[in-house]
C-alpha cells in the first residue's frame, strides 16, 4: 500500500484547484471593482480574452453588473446570487466573497 506522502515520481502530479476561474475572477473584482480586465487576467492566470468571457458569463448570470465610468469599467457585485451547482444552490456567493475578501458584501446589485 502506497503512502500518501510517497516520493514516487512515476506519475506526474495533476494541477487542479478548488476554485474555478469564474470564482477567481469574481474574487479579483470584489477586491478591486475598478480593475482593468488585463490586471484581473494576470492575477487569475488566464488570458485577457478568457477574463472577458468569464466577466460576460458572470454578468449574464446576474453575479455582477458592469458600468462604464469614463474610459474604464466599474463592477458592482450581487452577493445574493446563488451558487449554480445543485449541491451549493442554497448558498449565496456573498458567503464566498466574505470568506476570501476584506470587502463587506451586503445587499444586492440592481438589475
Amino acid at each position: 500500500m502506497a503512502s500518501m506522502a510517497s516520493t514516487d515520481n512515476r506519475e506526474p502530479a495533476r494541477n487542479w484547484t478548488f476554485l474555478t476561474n469564474h470564482a477567481h475572477v469574481l474574487l479579483a473584482i470584489a477586491r478591486n471593482p475598478t480593475a482593468r480586465l488585463r490586471d484581473v487576467a494576470t492575477e487569475v492566470g488566464v488570458t485577457e480574452r478568457a477574463a472577458q468571457a468569464i466577466v460576460a458569463d458572470l454578468e449574464a448570470g446576474g453575479y455582477l453588473r458592469r458600468t462604464r465610468v469614463g474610459r474604464r469599467n466599474e463592477y458592482t457585485l450581487n452577493p445574493a446570487g446563488r451558487f449554480r451547482h445543485p449541491a451549493e444552490a442554497d448558498r449565496q456567493v456573498g458567503d464566498l466573497l466574505a470568506l476570501f475578501t476584506e470587502v463587506e458584501m451586503t445587499g444586492t446589485a440592481d438589475r
